[in-house]
């Protein structure tokens, strides 16, 4: 029987060899991470984003892609997410100057370009090294706003040395406040500005397609994950020479809780960090000791878009995670409209979960969402062809958001009505 230990220096020794092969005369090597990025020029059999999802599933192994793709037990929210879209139809209007399109949205004191960003994504190292650095660049290269997950596999400090484009950090508050503090005071000092407070995950959700797939994290060597990493040669090359992702941020607490600086005990100190007992006189402490704007990520009911907003926060983020948490959980259009009534006009109102095409960014904002958020779209971008797939993401979606409005007649992103929608 072939032990995991003969298994693992296999892997290790073919990835070397494979990655000479390949790297002998690449001019694409960098130091940030961008290891063999993809030039624009080459991905043009991706037009839309359905082509890059299958760019990223021939790149990255089956274990890494259903990590980022799958969604929770029967995965019925995230089909849902999907048909959401299917159920709304676009009214246009003719004879309407839209030579020129205006698709700038002003956030928290920021006038950005598109009316869509990143949603923070955590260990989004699984995809490419260093993917958090190229994300916030991709992002800022086309001025759309860009969350940092706390769970990242970049030091949230060297993402803001990054560029000195406005910042937002996503935040867990965790069982140990004084970790939550922390992160909080070290984003502040760095540069962030909006503070987004994750609410939907009391418990992490049941996603299925993990063990399935022997999808651990730190990720372990078995007869079915050396197949699947051995028949993607250019990712196990990556992390071969880049070494695994781990939520780096979360080092120095771990260590004072004796957990260490594996991937293992870092995960596994996270995991055990959630706090299914937090209650909103918590979340409203967090938000008082926040100096700038706070958005509540994970808002799927009126009430507590009303509680957010009692609590001091600027915003929401209605969603259902992605369907990653709660399956069965509601789709978000569903909901939007009568989130939207029940808060002030100055309540920043986001979305996310199942957006890829820029007609669906239109009926969102038709139906009351200021802005976008979507993560899935640029992890499978980032996956696929590194910067440029994620840039190649945003591009795509803009190009059809502004065909979207030229073809409904409309000249101005926050001109878009909904009674230009049909329900079917």
């Amino acid at each position: 029987m072939i032990q995991r230990e003969t298994i693992g220096r296999s892997a290790t020794a073919y990835s070397k060899y494979a990655w000479r092969r390949l790297t002998w005369n690449s001019p694409n090597n960098s130091a940030d991470g961008n290891i063999m990025d993809r030039s624009g020029d080459s991905l043009p059999h991706i037009v839309n984003l359905a082509d890059m999802r299958r760019q990223a599933w021939r790149r990255l192994p089956r274990m890494v892609f259903d990590f980022i793709d799958g969604g929770a037990e029967d995965e019925v929210t995230l089909r849902r997410n999907r048909r959401q879209f299917e159920d709304i139809a676009l009214e246009h209007r003719v004879f309407v100057d839209v030579q020129d399109v205006d698709t700038g949205v002003d956030l928290f004191g920021h006038r950005y370009d598109l009316p869509f960003g990143i949603s923070p994504t955590g260990l989004a190292g699984l995809a490419w090294p260093g993917a958090e650095l190229l994300l916030a660049d991709a992002a800022w290269g086309r001025n759309i706003p860009v969350c940092l997950s706390s769970v990242s596999s970049v030091t949230l400090e060297d993402v803001a040395l990054r560029n000195a484009h406005p910042k937002w950090f996503q935040l867990y508050i965790f069982k140990d406040r004084q970790l939550s503090r922390e992160l909080m005071e070290r984003a502040w000092n760095s540069g962030y500005k909006v503070l987004f407070i994750t609410a939907d995950c009391a418990v992490g959700g049941n996603r299925e397609r993990d063990p399935r797939n022997d999808f651990t994290l730190p990720l372990k060597i078995s007869a079915r994950t050396v197949l699947d990493f051995l028949t993607h040669p250019h990712w196990l090359m990556q992390v071969a020479f880049c070494g695994a992702p781990k939520p780096v941020n979360m080092v120095e607490a771990a260590l004072r809780a004796a957990a260490g600086q594996s991937a293992q005990g870092l995960v596994q100190f996270m995991n055990d960090q959630l706090d299914p007992s937090v209650e909103w006189d918590t979340v409203a402490e967090f938000v008082r000791d926040w100096p700038g704007d706070v958005v509540i990520k994970g808002v799927l009911s009126r009430e507590d878009a009303c509680r957010s907003e009692q609590v001091g926060a600027s915003g929401i983020v209605v969603s259902n995670h992605g369907g990653r948490q709660l399956d069965g959980a509601t789709s978000v259009l569903r909901l939007l409209p009568e989130i939207r009534a029940s808060v002030s006009d100055g309540f920043q109102v986001f979305c996310d979960g199942g957006f890829r095409r820029g007609a669906d960014i239109v009926k969102a904002l038709a139906l009351g969402a200021d802005t976008i958020l979507m993560g899935r779209n640029t992890l499978y971008g980032v996956g696929g062809a590194g910067l440029s797939g994620a840039t190649k993401v945003i591009d795509i979606l803009a190009d059809e958001l502004v065909r979207t409005l030229k073809l409904m007649g409309v000249s101005r992103v926050r001109d878009i009505s909904v009674d230009q929608l049909v329900r079917l």
